[in-house]
């Protein structure tokens, strides 16, 4: 099977996106040579290439860009050296490393591709509910057994494989519902109110936590919206918290399911493995 027919059937199983042109595409290699195996990873890291290397895979299938730019082209186009850049192609070339981002039709797809397996592999997937009625993003409600803020946040670090993790709140707090809600932008609008001036999502979020949960963890953050509320809340003595994971942790179990559906589509004709990006981060703490 060919490096281009392993995505053709992924892109049979997406929902289809007419005239797509977007960050979904293939960033290096040789559609057309013969798959020798598969590398399902969140972002195609140095050390991701060297295991797929040692595992004689040579497509590698990413949700996260490659090369350092968010227009993620398949190269660097800016007018000055990049000797990281150089080096990470040349090790991609010299293996024949073929790389697929599978981003925009990931998140298309219904339910979402890559929050399925993040709520599967945290064991909350039987208890989340979809909201889209906040407009800028879809969010996932979940109600979970009774647990500390502090022990909710050892499960995100030991199931997703973090070195620490930051949050707003009361450790010892028990909470009982959380919110995986979208990224907090500067700005980033929701629906519009009823005189037509814009709703931010970020007030929206605010909402969710008024009237449903204890806990939110975003993806991106700013500090002077909804993290200002949370530590206003907390200050009060309220329930309220925030954990940050940071956006590769937050959707890293989504390309450890898509070693699950990927290998049925090839009819496990070809050997597809997970490998962890890993946590970028390391906490040096008082």
């Amino acid at each position: 099977m060919k490096n281009r027919e392993v995505i053709e059937r992924i892109l049979a199983y997406h929902p289809q996106l007419p005239d797509y042109h977007g960050c979904d595409d293939w960033k290096c290699g040789d559609p057309e040579a013969e798959c020798t195996g598969i590398v399902t990873a969140l972002v195609p890291t140095v050390n991701v290439i060297r295991k797929a290397i040692e595992l004689n895979a040579n497509l590698i299938i990413v949700h996260e860009p490659i090369f350092y730019t968010s227009a993620d082209q398949a190269g660097w186009f800016e007018d000055f050296p990049n000797a990281v850049y150089e080096e990470k192609r040349k090790l991609l070339d010299d293996h024949g490393i073929t790389v697929w981002r599978d981003h925009d039709h990931m998140h298309f797809h219904n339910p979402d591709g890559i929050f399925t397996g993040v709520l599967k592999y945290l064991g909350w997937e039987a208890h989340a509910q979809v909201d889209r009625e906040t407009g800028a993003f879809a969010h996932f409600i979940v109600d979970i057994p009774e647990t500390t803020l502090g022990g909710l946040c050892r499960h995100l670090m030991d199931t997703i494989g973090m070195n620490g993790v930051r949050f707003i709140g009361d450790p010892e707090a028990k909470v009982r519902s959380l919110a995986l809600v979208g990224h907090l932008y500067p700005m980033s609008f929701g629906p519009r109110h009823a005189d037509g001036s814009p709703a931010e999502y970020s007030v929206q979020i605010i909402k969710t936590l008024e009237e449903r949960v204890d806990v939110i963890i975003p993806g991106e953050v700013i500090e002077w919206t909804v993290l200002a509320y949370v530590r206003d809340a907390v200050q009060q003595g309220r329930t309220k918290a925030m954990i940050h994971l940071g956006h590769m942790n937050w959707e890293e179990l989504g390309m450890k399911y898509a070693q699950e559906w990927i290998s049925d589509l090839v009819a496990h004709q070809l050997p597809v493995t997970y490998v962890p990006s890993e946590d970028m981060y390391h906490y040096i703490t008082k």
